[in-house]
């Protein structure tokens, strides 16, 4: 389901629709109905399975922090920095506003992402 995940740029009916199938699949690994109405938290914590908005911004990321420690001249440092002229009027979202959201709401900055070790710390303490 998150397959290519780290480079989406989500909106809020994406994730909407994510939490929506997960859900559905979660609900039927265990083999509960809509209408038994067990909260979603408590079908989750069955499993041991984090929300999916959650792994979704995790992944995000741990990708960029993979970018960021590439080589200066490497294609893929190259195209993240790489802005795309679109139509008239109001700007599609980015993946590189979302980016930068997830790492100012978890006070995470670009230096950061040197050591690989502590980035990930801080990653996985997002939750």
């Amino acid at each position: 389901m998150l397959h290519g995940s780290e480079t989406w740029p989500v909106r809020k009916e994406n994730v909407v629709a994510l939490k929506r199938a997960e859900m559905r699949i979660v609900r039927w690994m265990c083999g509960f109905k809509l209408k038994d109405r067990l909260p979603s938290k408590e079908l989750r914590e069955r499993l041991g399975i984090d929300d999916i908005a959650l792994i979704l911004q995790q992944n995000r990321l741990r990708w960029y922090g993979h970018v960021l420690r590439k080589e200066e001249d490497d294609w893929v440092k190259k195209c993240i920095q790489y802005e795309v002229e679109g139509p008239r009027g109001r700007p599609k979202r980015t993946r590189r506003e979302v980016v930068r959201e997830g790492c100012q709401a978890h006070t995470m900055n670009k230096e950061d992402a040197i050591d690989r070790c502590e980035w990930r710390k801080m990653i996985k303490d997002v939750r």
